[in-house]
């Protein structure tokens, strides 16, 4: 007789796998948080150049520049945490201004003119990210959460 199989049993492992890293507030931060993390998506397997390291880097250069550009507290860092779960990828962009928020995914907002300098940047994460939320950051801040399906 043969025991019950349970859910567990019958599941694949998930490899988690986490990179996390505090930048200067300034635009060379974010470029750099840009590059170490298509750099260790790469030593993941999601090679430079491929369609989701692609997107990736360009979810992390919008979330980045608008923690610099719209999250800057003088002296205070910004985060970013990436997160390999199985085949989802997870972006986490936290800052210390939890007062300005993007708006949720889904409302409508003020459309940008076609000569504004800004009001774009969450248009394009809505648009390439699988899922995005906005999330308060205790004990202050906000983290904006991107996640990308690499199974598709």
């Amino acid at each position: 007789m043969t025991p019950p199989s349970t859910p567990a049993a019958d599941q694949e492992p998930v490899t988690v796998r986490v990179f996390v890293q505090r930048f200067s507030s300034t635009p060379r931060g974010a470029r750099l948080a840009r590059r170490l993390v298509l750099h260790q998506l790469d030593t993941w397997g999601v090679p430079h150049g491929s369609e989701a390291s692609d997107t990736a880097a360009l979810l992390v250069a919008e979330l980045a520049a608008n923690a610099v550009t719209h999250g800057r507290v003088p002296g205070r860092d910004f985060e970013v945490t990436v997160k390999l779960v199985g085949r989802t990828l997870r972006i986490e962009v936290s800052d210390t201004r939890g007062e300005l928020r993007p708006p949720v995914p889904g409302v409508a907002r003020p459309e940008a003119g076609p000569l504004s300098e800004n009001g774009r940047g969450m248009l394009l994460v809505e648009a390439l990210a699988d899922r995005w939320d906005v999330l308060d950051r205790v004990p202050v801040g906000k983290t904006v959460v991107a996640e990308l399906d690499l199974s598709r």
